[in-house]
Formats: C-alpha cells, sequence, structure tokens
C-alpha cells in the first residue's frame, strides 16, 4: 500500500483536475505492494515462486517526502492558482507510484509512506520526534533544500540514506554521507561544458568569452567556470565581460569565440542573444554556451540555432522511445491526465530504487555505483564522495538544431 499520511479530505466536485487528483493520491492503493499490516498471509506463496532478493529481504520500506500543502486549500473556494501549487507534489507522487510499481512487479513488496511536508520543518520535526520515520529503509525527499538540511542529523545519526529528487544545491551545503543526489550540482555542468571544449577547440585560434553582469545568481556559474580554465591542462585565453556590447569592441575575426552567458536573467539574455546574432552575421565566428536554466525558458529558437548553443541538462524525454509510450499510456489509464515533466522524474527516480531494492535486497547500497540506469526523463551514473554521499554525474549536452535540442554527447 502507499500510504498518505494526512487526515483524510472531502471532495465535494471541485472543477479543478488537480483537485482530482488529490483525490487520487489518498485513495490509491497499488495491488502490487503490501498492505500496510503486520498480519502475515492465511496461505504464503510456495517456495518455488519466491525470487532471491525477496527471502532475504521481505519489503522495502520507503518515505516519501513531498509539499502537498493541503492544509492551504479550501476545496470549495480554491482558486486554479491557489491548486497548482501541489501541481509539482501530485505528478512527483503518480509518477513515482508507477515508478515503484512496475519494480514491484519484479517480486519484492514495498510499504510506501507518503507524507505531506508543507514545505515546513515543523512537519518533519514532528515525523522525527513521532517516530514515524524511524523504519525507513530509504526516504525520499524532502524536495527543497531547506528540508534536505533540516533532515540531515537524523539521516545521519540513524544512518538512513536520504534521496534529494529535485535540489540543484552542491552537496557541501548539506555534508551528509547519507545524501544521494539526483540533481547535477553546477560544478559538474561546468565540468560537462569545459571537458567540451577542451576536446573540440583549438587553443591558438580559439577565445573563451565569459559575458558575466557579476550578480550572486551570475556567480554561481562563472565561478566555477574560472575555476575550470584556470586549472585545465589545455590553456585557453578566457576573457571576461559584464554584457556582449564591451564584449564586441576587442574582438578579431582571424578567432573563433566560445561564449558561455552565465546569467539565466530574460530581460539579460533576451538583448544578449540579439546581439550575438548580429555580431555573427558580420562574419565573425561565434559559438554559444547557454545556462542550464535556459533549457527552460523561452528563448527565440531561430537566434539559438543561428548560434550554434548549446546547453548541458540532465534530463530529456524522448517521446518516440517505446517505453516513454508506454508509460504515457498507463499514466493517463491511470489518472486520465498526461505525465508532466514531475511525473517522468518520479517514475525514474521510484523505479530505480525499487529495482535495486528488489534485485540485492538490504545490500542495495552497494550497487547504486554499480548499475547505471537510463531513464525517461534523468540518467543516473552515481560516484561515491565519503562526505558528501552518493552524487549523480549523469548530464548531457544539448544543441539547437531543427528546431529542437538534440543530444551532442
Amino acid at each position: 500500500m502507499i500510504s498518505a499520511q494526512n487526515p483524510q479530505l472531502q471532495l465535494s466536485g471541485n472543477k479543478y483536475w488537480l483537485i482530482l487528483c488529490i483525490g487520487l493520491l489518498f485513495s490509491a492503493c497499488s495491488p502490487k505492494t503490501r498492505p500496510n499490516t503486520n498480519k502475515k498471509p492465511d496461505n504464503p506463496p510456495k517456495e518455488k515462486e519466491v525470487e532471491k532478493p525477496v527471502a532475504r529481504f521481505s519489503e522495502a520500506n520507503i518515505s516519501l517526502l513531498i509539499p502537498f500543502r493541503l492544509n492551504e486549500i479550501r476545496l470549495k473556494t480554491a482558486t486554479k492558482a491557489e491548486v497548482e501549487r501541489s501541481a509539482m507534489a501530485i505528478d512527483f507522487y503518480q509518477g513515482f507510484k508507477l515508478g515503484i510499481d512496475s519494480a514491484a512487479s519484479l517480486g519484492l513488496n514495498f510499504k510506501v509512506n507518503v507524507f505531506d511536508t508543507r514545505d515546513n520543518n515543523s512537519q518533519l520535526e514532528g515525523l522525527i520526534n513521532n517516530g514515524g520515520l524511524m523504519s525507513s529503509n530509504l526516504i525520499v525527499g524532502p524536495v527543497f533544500p531547506q528540508g534536505v538540511k533540516y533532515i540531515t542529523a537524523y539521516s545521519k545519526a540513524k544512518n538512513i540514506p536520504v534521496v534529494s529528487p529535485l535540489a540543484a544545491s552542491h552537496p557541501e551545503e548539506f555534508s551528509n554521507p547519507n545524501l544521494i543526489s539526483i540533481v547535477n550540482n553546477i560544478d559538474l555542468h561546468i565540468e560537462k561544458i569545459g571537458s567540451y571544449i577542451s576536446k573540440n577547440y583549438n587553443t591558438e585560434h580559439t577565445v573563451v568569452v565569459m559575458i558575466n553582469p557579476k550578480t550572486s545568481s551570475d556567480e554561481i556559474m562563472a565561478a566555477p567556470l574560472r575555476r575550470y580554465f584556470s586549472s585545465g591542462k589545455k590553456v585557453f585565453l578566457v576573457q571576461e565581460y559584464p554584457s556582449v556590447f564591451s564584449f564586441e569592441t576587442k574582438m578579431a575575426k582571424d578567432k573563433e569565440y566560445v561564449v558561455v552567458v552565465t546569467s539565466s536573467d530574460r530581460k539579460f539574455v533576451v538583448p544578449t542573444l540579439d546581439r550575438l546574432v548580429k555580431i555573427k552575421n558580420k562574419g565573425f565566428k561565434v559559438n554559444l554556451f547557454g545556462h542550464p536554466d535556459w533549457v527552460k525558458q523561452n528563448y527565440n529558437i531561430d537566434r539559438l540555432q543561428a548560434l550554434n548553443t548549446s546547453i548541458t541538462s540532465s534530463y530529456k524525454v524522448d517521446y518516440h522511445n517505446a517505453q516513454t509510450i508506454t508509460f504515457i499510456r498507463k499514466y493517463r489509464a491511470k489518472f486520465n491526465f498526461e505525465p508532466g515533466e514531475y511525473s517522468f522524474k518520479g517514475f525514474d527516480i521510484g523505479f530505480y530504487f525499487g529495482k535495486l531494492f528488489a534485485e540485492h535486497g538490504a545490500d542495495y547500497l552497494k550497487y547504486l555505483t554499480k548499475e547505471k540506469y537510463k531513464g525517461l526523463h534523468n540518467s543516473f551514473t552515481f560516484y561515491h564522495d565519503e562526505k558528501l554521499g552518493y552524487i549523480n554525474t549523469s548530464l548531457m549536452l544539448l544543441r539547437y538544431k531543427n528546431f529542437a535540442l538534440n543530444v551532442v554527447e
């Protein structure tokens, strides 16, 4: 059973689909997962029907901590905007549930307890104090950095692994050897960009240019970029400018320019793209690398293609993939809605860890760094740091071509 740890709500025909999803949340109980009970079955399965992982690890206990914020919703008067605050959590939960169901088909029982954190650390404190997380083999969530920080002491004290499913924060912010970081931190994005530039551009003819407005958010990407090129084996000429307009006056037509824009501020990026296209049209060689957040932002694709723009990303859904098509079909049948981004994320995390439990039982952590996973939305390749935990390094370089983002490497 997937049990939701909140009071049952009375639903009364609210017109918004997310309210219906909340109803599904509390009524959902998978036939593939064992009910939350200590009663032994009257007719236990025959020995030959039980797979080896089940024999040594009969049930995986997973706690899912996500911010439904159901306490903020008045169902009879809720606006669409108010209800949609829960959309991310509901999408993630429903995808995660399908992922666990798929893993359960491998022969292991799962007990998944779902808790509404309300994005409030007092909720986490209550769960810790009342022992609600004590029997967990794995905790998935919280989804926001402050919650991940709050649960760190408990995770370390009880030696319970915690999956950080959505936060892009650097693991150094948490210093938890039991943390499993799904989303790539900015250092990994920079390493991907730097490695590609080093392999594909000639140091004698190439200038690496950082366009960095130098706000605190821009420095998050700029600082590791400086470190990478200052310590790299291949020595490039690296220049840094606060805007493309100050850079333009220093350009030479016998050089190739690799321009990295460290900002995701739309008000800055749009005129930067416009000016870079004009520069390229004058005969200058310009190739652009954008901020990872651009993958979610809506910029002019003609300009991005003209600049041969590349962006690093940890996720991309291939809608032509047979497994993706199967997932979408199952999701529609189960929930009567289209899966969103977080549905895919939830499925990949649920299925990957569920599969590890089913195949390796209590020893699943030993295989985290050994078993790679190519998912519907994310791919996982973990390495282990004794202080920072398990870090996903799987990352793609995407490039705009034929009006779509295509995988370069």
